[in-house]
C-alpha cells in the first residue's frame, strides 16, 4: 500500500513514515514546511535505508493537492498537518480555523475524487476540554473547549464523521496526549519551529543554555504538587499507533465506518515530575521559576487507552525517563 503522510517533515509526522516503512508499507510524504524542515528527511532515510522526497505543497491550495494524488496512487492517508501551538491559536484564531479546517476539506475533496479508502485523522485530547473525571475515555463527555486548536481538533472530527457517514469511508481518529521523546538512534527528534510551547523542548534548551531557565506555568491547581498533570508518551509509541490504526482499517470487515482512540500511557505526571525525570536521566540540574497560569491550559488530562490495546493491539511501550533520555540524545546531538 502507498500511504500519503501529510506534515511528514514534523515531529509526529516523521517518526511515523520511519514506523511505517518497517511495517513494509510504501510512503509519500507532503509538508509546506512552513513549520518544518525537510532536511529531517535525511534522518528518516538514515534509519530506513529508504530515500523519502516531499511533496512541498500548502493543502489550502486544492488544485496542487490534486497534482499529488495525480501523480500517485494513494490507497490510505494519514493526516498530521496542521497548525498546533495552543497559546498562538488563541491569539491568532481566525489563522487556525482557515488553515487546519481548509485543510481538511481539501483532503476529503481528494478522498472522494481518487477514492481513497482509508483515513487516519490526528486529533487531540484537547477537544475533551475541562473534564470532571479521570482518568478521560473515548466516551468521556467533552467538556468546555479551551483553545481555537482546540475547536478546530473537534470541527475536524465532526466533519470526519458526516463524511464516512455519507461517502462510506474508513475513518479512525487518534486522540493523542503529550508526545515527549525522540527515535533513539538521534536522526530524529522535536525541532520547534519559534520558541516552542512545549515542556520536553523548553527542558532540553534550558539544559543546553541555550534558554536561562525555563518558567513552570502555574502551581497552583488541584494536583498533587500543584502543578499541571498531563499524560506523556513516546513519539516512537505514537507513531507505531498509526501504523496499528492502519492495519486495522485495511482488516476491518466493514465497509465504512468512524471510531475514535485514545492514545496515552493511562499515567498523569505533574511537570516538576518530568523536570525530576530529565534530571535523573541527563545528571542535569535543571533552573526554573514559576509563574502565572497559561491561558488555554486545562489542569489534568491522562487517558484510559483500554480500546486501543484492545482493538488496535496497541500498547505503549516507554517509559517518561526513555522519553526524556531520547530526546536529549536527539539535542545533544543536534547541538555539536
Amino acid at each position: 500500500m502507498k500511504v500519503l503522510v501529510t506534515g511528514g517533515c514534523g515531529y509526529i509526522g516523521t517518526h511515523t513514515l520511519v514506523d511505517l516503512i518497517s511495517a513494509g508499507f510504501e510512503v509519500v510524504c507532503l509538508d509546506s514546511n512552513i513549520c518544518s524542515d525537510e532536511k529531517i528527511l535525511k534522518g528518516v532515510s538514515s534509519i530506513t535505508g529508504m530515500v523519502v522526497p516531499n511533496h512541498k505543497v500548502d493543502l489550502c491550495d486544492r488544485e496542487a493537492l490534486r497534482e499529488v494524488f495525480l501523480q500517485n496512487q494513494i490507497d490510505a492517508v494519514i493526516h498530521f498537518a496542521a497548525l498546533k501551538q495552543v497559546y498562538e491559536s488563541v491569539k491568532k484564531p481566525l489563522l487556525y480555523y482557515q488553515n487546519n479546517i481548509n485543510s481538511l476539506l481539501n483532503l476529503l475533496f481528494c478522498l472522494k475524487e481518487f477514492s481513497v479508502s482509508h483515513f487516519i485523522f490526528s486529533s487531540s485530547c484537547s477537544v475533551y476540554g475541562k473534564v470532571e473525571s479521570l482518568p478521560v475515555t473515548e466516551e468521556t463527555p467533552m467538556g468546555e473547549i479551551e483553545s481555537p486548536y482546540a475547536n478546530t481538533k473537534k470541527m475536524g472530527e465532526e466533519i470526519l464523521r458526516d463524511f464516512y457517514h455519507i461517502f462510506h469511508q474508513k475513518c479512525v481518529l487518534l486522540r493523542y496526549f503529550n508526545p515527549v521523546g525522540a527515535h533513539e538512534t538521534g536522526e530524529i527528534g522535536e525541532t520547534p519551529f519559534g520558541p516552542p510551547q512545549n515542556l520536553a523542548p523548553i527542558i532540553m534548551q534550558t539544559a543546553l543554555g541555550t534558554r536561562e531557565k525555563l518558567v513552570v506555568h502555574g502551581d497552583d491547581y488541584s494536583t498533587r504538587d500543584g502543578t499541571c498533570i498531563r499524560d506523556y508518551i513516546h513519539v516512537m509509541d505514537i507513531a507505531h499507533a498509526h501504523t496499528k490504526a492502519l492495519e486495522y482499517s485495511v482488516a476491518a470487515c466493514e465497509k465504512s465506518f468512524c471510531e475514535v482512540f485514545n492514545l496515552g500511557t493511562g499515567k498523569g505526571v505533574t511537570v516538576l515530575e518530568a523536570i525530576r525525570a530529565f534530571e535523573s536521566v541527563s545528571g542535569k540540574k535543571l533552573r526554573y521559576d514559576v509563574g502565572p497560569r497559561r491561558e488555554g491550559d486545562v489542569p489534568a488530562i491522562y487517558a484510559n487507552n483500554t480500546k486501543a490495546q484492545e482493538k488496535l493491539l496497541w500498547s505503549p511501550e516507554r517509559t517518561i525517563e526513555d522519553m526524556m533520555l531520547s530526546a536529549w540524545k536527539w539535542e545533544a546531538k543536534r547541538a555539536k
